[in-house]
């Protein structure tokens, strides 16, 4: 499913300028001093960590990724910038530990005490909403992590005003812009640092990727996701708890996944309890000999429960909407209700053998997008924070800090946006979440 070959992209980290400022954070150049270290221009990670055996061809440049972190040399003098931080689009766990992350390190590490934070989206750049941003310093900010949400606010939308989103950050002096926010607003961070790129200005723009569906491009995690996880297992526990409670009971769960099943098939696999996971990048037909219904109806009959985790991107084929939400993605329609009402149909018309069923629908999905961020998040978003504050510093620009193998790198935008991971149904995780969950690997009757 993911057939774009990295190859085909340059990574290489555009910067605003020479970098001739020593850093204010003392570090050491050595290695073996147990004294944290500088991270060197020549460090960079292999976006692909497989091999093949036999002489391996010599990389170029622009084939492999930045290592993010604090450089010995800067480029902005730290008394003279001004930051400015934005979270757009809808909630995620985790947004307030990385706005908590940015202010610490840049007031504290590197001594930047005008900090803007801008409310609601790109629209609090405009002026006919009139939103004045917020002053930021870390005694507004060390608590904001055990609060779900955003400290800022949020919107969709107003990002494609891209002239007019420059003005106002002309208008602040803004020297660094920090967005968080998922595929739609990096696409508008690159459009606008386009725009201060036209206009001569030396502003970085510097994005933390904001989707719980973990499906940006190239980016190993995205932040929230293992909070999504967590929280849909517990809904998950209770799900089975109402199935396996009533004769022939049947849990049914949506779960986030506009395009791609990330969440749906590692909640069934840290669940233990799900049977059947439909998700967007794998086919199946309802209906047939080889139908999800016939295999459900096998499950009923010999187990009398059942709890399937139907992803929200699934059947919109089906469900037949073109519009687009302020933001610019397509308005979903609801593939838990759809399903939940071709199951009940599908049960009452049956005849030989007749099965009642009891069937119970959770949508959990503004519970989970709402939550204050797991452990695990928060570290992972404390680390984001800081490596996004490093970058811009260092004037780096049209860049997105992401973690890959393992290790905390710089990524273009233009090639962060350029397409969506999606669940392969010939991977690793799939056949594991086949096993998990017993279910056939294919639910089709024929392919045409």
């Amino acid at each position: 499913m993911n057939d774009i070959k990295p190859e085909t992209f340059d990574f290489t980290i555009e910067e605003l300028g020479k970098r001739n400022i020593k850093s204010p954070i003392v570090m050491s150049k050595e290695l073996g001093d147990s004294i944290a270290n500088y991270v060197r221009d020549d460090q960079f990670v292999r976006l692909d960590a497989g091999v093949n055996l036999g002489a391996q061809p010599s990389l170029k440049r622009s084939q492999v990724l930045e290592l993010a972190g604090p450089r010995e040399m800067i480029y902005f003098q730290s008394s003279h910038v001004h930051a400015g931080i934005v979270s757009c689009g809808g909630l995620c766990p985790g947004i307030n530990d990385v706005i908590r992350a940015i202010v610490r390190c840049l007031y504290d590490r590197y001594g930047v005490h005008r900090i803007s934070g801008i409310r609601y989206g790109y629209r609090g750049f405009l002026p006919e909403y009139n939103y004045t941003p917020k002053f930021l310093d870390p005694s507004r900010v060390d608590n904001i992590h055990k609060l779900g949400g955003t400290y800022l606010g949020s919107a969709r939308g107003g990002g494609d005003k891209v002239s007019e989103i420059v003005d106002a950050i002309e208008r602040l002096n803004l020297n660094m812009l920090f967005t968080i926010g998922g595929d739609g607003t990096q696409r508008g961070s690159l459009e606008i640092a386009e725009e201060i790129e036209r206009r001569r200005l030396k502003i970085a723009m510097i994005g933390i990727p904001k989707t719980v569906d973990n499906d940006f491009a190239f980016i190993q995690k995205s932040f929230g996701f293992d909070t999504a996880v967590s929280k849909a297992v517990d809904v998950l526990a209770s799900a089975h708890m109402e199935a396996s409670s009533q004769h022939n009971g049947i849990g049914l769960v949506k779960l986030m996944g506009r395009e791609s099943g990330f969440i749906a098939a590692h909640a069934a696999l840290a669940s233990h309890e799900v049977n059947f996971v439909l998700i967007p990048e794998v086919p199946f037909n309802l209906e047939g000999y080889n139908g999800f219904f016939h295999h459900l109806e096998r499950r009923i009959e010999a187990r009398h429960h059942a709890v399937i985790i139907v992803a929200e991107g699934v059947f919109q084929d089906q469900l037949g909407n073109d519009e687009k939400d302020a933001g610019g993605n397509r308005k979903l329609g609801d593939a838990g209700i759809y399903l939940r009402d071709r199951i009940v149909k599908h049960f009452a018309a049956l005849k030989h053998p007749k099965i009642e069923i009891n069937l119970k629908y959770i949508d959990p999905s503004y519970i989970i997008r709402s939550a204050p961020a797991s452990p695990i998040d928060s570290i992972y978003c404390e680390r984001l924070g800081n490596a996004a504050a490093h970058a811009a510093m260092a004037g780096k620009t049209k860049v997105v800090i992401g973690l890959v193998n393992n290790e905390f790198v710089h990524i273009p935008m233009k090639a962060v946006v350029s397409h969506r991971n999606r669940v392969d149904p010939e991977s690793s995780l799939w056949r594991d979440t086949l096993d998990a969950t017993h279910q056939p690997a294919l639910m089709v009757n024929s392919f045409d």
